[in-house]
């Protein structure tokens, strides 16, 4: 399956999820990541998620779709920073 993952969490907790949305997605932009994904690993990467924000501060929204085929993408503005300009 393909997913974009956006996260809005307190800054405590960025590095972390940054970090561990990494492993499993590429990077698109400040808290949003997008990628292709196994069910596996998605189950892992959710887990994984969960044990790192506070549900009572932190959101986590996740779109899925069954392949990349239905997926288009337009962005607009200043390039984003590769993930190598960015220190957390």
């Amino acid at each position: 399956m393909f997913i974009i993952l956006v996260y809005d969490a307190n800054q405590k907790r960025v590095a972390k999820l940054h970090k561990t949305c990494k492993k499993y997605l590429t990077w698109v932009q400040r808290s949003v990541f997008e990628g292709e994904i196994t069910k596996a690993k998605y189950e892992k990467l959710i887990f994984e998620l969960k044990e790192i924000i506070d549900e009572n501060e932190d959101a986590i929204i996740v779109y899925k779709f069954r392949t990349k085929k239905y997926y288009s993408r337009d962005s607009f503005g200043a390039p984003i920073p590769s993930s190598e300009d960015i220190f957390f």
